[in-house]
This record gives C-alpha cells, sequence and structure tokens, in this order.
C-alpha cells in the first residue's frame, strides 16, 4: 500500500530551503525510497508551505527516515522554520488518475466499443492530431478521431490490451497491444481475414479536462507485412 508523508512548516527563507531539498536529493541519490515530492505555498499565508513525500509503503517510508542524511537534512530543516514542522502520515487508500481514466475511455468505449457520441465528452474541438501512419503532419478538430475509428472498426474487428501508462502534467503515455482480424478494406488491400498485432504508444496532451493533441507511433510496417502488402 503506497504511503504519504504531509509536512506542514512555515517559513521565511524559501530559498534556503531549495537549497536544502537539492542537497538532500544529491546526498540520498541511490539509497533514497521516496518516488514523489511535492511543495505547494499557501496563497493566502505567503510563508506557509506544505510538502507530500510519497514512498511505496510505510515500511520503505520508515526506511528513508533512517538514513542519516534525512537526519541531518532535518534538522537543518527545522532550523529554517518558524516553529516545529508538523507530520502527518497517510496510507492511500484510493488513488485515481483522472487523466489517465479519460485516456482509457476512449480505447475501451470510443476505439473498441464505437461509442462515436463520446468523442466530444473526450476531445476538445480544436483536438490536434499528430499520426505516423498518415501522410499529413497534423490534422485538426475531433472529427478527425470520428472518421479513423470509423476507418479502422470498417476494416479490423480489433481490441486495445492497454500494457502500461504513465501520467505527467498534463500528459498521458498508453503502451499499447493491438489485435485485429482483417475484414474490410484497408488502404486498398482487401479483406485478407488475416489476424494482425501491433503494438504502438500513444501520448495526449490534456487541457480543461479534454484531450487536446495526441500523438501516435505504431509499428505501421509490421502490419503491412502481416496484411501482405509488403515482403
Amino acid at each position: 500500500m503506497k504511503f504519504v508523508q504531509i509536512i506542514d512548516y512555515k517559513t521565511e527563507r524559501s530559498d534556503d530551503m531549495n537549497q536544502l531539498m537539492d542537497k538532500w536529493v544529491e546526498q540520498t541519490k541511490g539509497k533514497r525510497t521516496a518516488t514523489h515530492n511535492i511543495i505547494g505555498k499557501d496563497r493566502s499565508q505567503a510563508n506557509h508551505y506544505v510538502e507530500i513525500v510519497e514512498f511505496p509503503s510505510h515500511e520503505e517510508a520508515m526506511k528513508n527516515s533512517h538514513l542519516p542524511e534525512t537526519d541531518r537534512i532535518f534538522q537543518e530543516m527545522v532550523a529554517l522554520c518558524d516553529g516545529m514542522p508538523s507530520f502527518t502520515d497517510l496510507d492511500v487508500v484510493r488513488e485515481e488518475q483522472l487523466n489517465a481514466a479519460t485516456a482509457r475511455r476512449f480505447f475501451h468505449e470510443v476505439a473498441v466499443g464505437g461509442n462515436l457520441d463520446t468523442v466530444d465528452e473526450l476531445f476538445a474541438s480544436d483536438y490536434r492530431d499528430h499520426d505516423t501512419f498518415k501522410e499529413e503532419e497534423s490534422t485538426v478538430g475531433a472529427d478527425v478521431i470520428r472518421s479513423d475509428v470509423t476507418s479502422w472498426r470498417d476494416a479490423f474487428d480489433f481490441r486495445f490490451d492497454l500494457d502500461r501508462q504513465v501520467s505527467e502534467g498534463d500528459d498521458v503515455v498508453t503502451l499499447w497491444t493491438w489485435t485485429g482480424t482483417h475484414k474490410g478494406e484497408f488502404m486498398g488491400i482487401a479483406p485478407t481475414g488475416q489476424q494482425c498485432t501491433m503494438t504502438g504508444t500513444t501520448i495526449f496532451r490534456f487541457q480543461d479536462g479534454k484531450i487536446q493533441e495526441g500523438w501516435w507511433h505504431m509499428d505501421a510496417m509490421g502490419l503491412m507485412r502481416q496484411l501482405g502488402a509488403i515482403g
């Protein structure tokens, strides 16, 4: 179970505190067990800060706290604070990456499920698409998704296995495996009945909760080879 520690403190020496955090990162390289660190500044109280540190588990957090470097940095941190920092220890009981969930909805509901009515809910009206399978460098508009999904569904019965997703900032990266049976004309190739597989990666950039831009990278040559279009 993931574990999160929240450190609440006040300081007038934020620059010194940042330098101290950089020092801790450098000194604990290869030894620390913390996986994610966020520091937020209170908009209504300029000297008030909240730090959130994520660990794979409470046990890993304890290993981190027992590092001699962590203890030394903590003492220096206290010296920079206005009073003693407070600590809150939390076991993570629910975690949801909302943008990642939206990306999964595209693959499951739109691409495989064929629910084109969902496109306007998931994609911005001025969505920009970049696809290595196409000659155009990019195309604009949510209708490109409707057109692409329709074309692929007309040509194949297929599914997506989402092998891995990584979310950072406004971007969601999905590594997928596509498996389809060739049932209709595809890029001038008559139906072959061939079952094909293809791996690829999709990067979606989100803005205001919707997919604003997408990049598609896939093994197009491998697919065409399986369809007998190239040797």
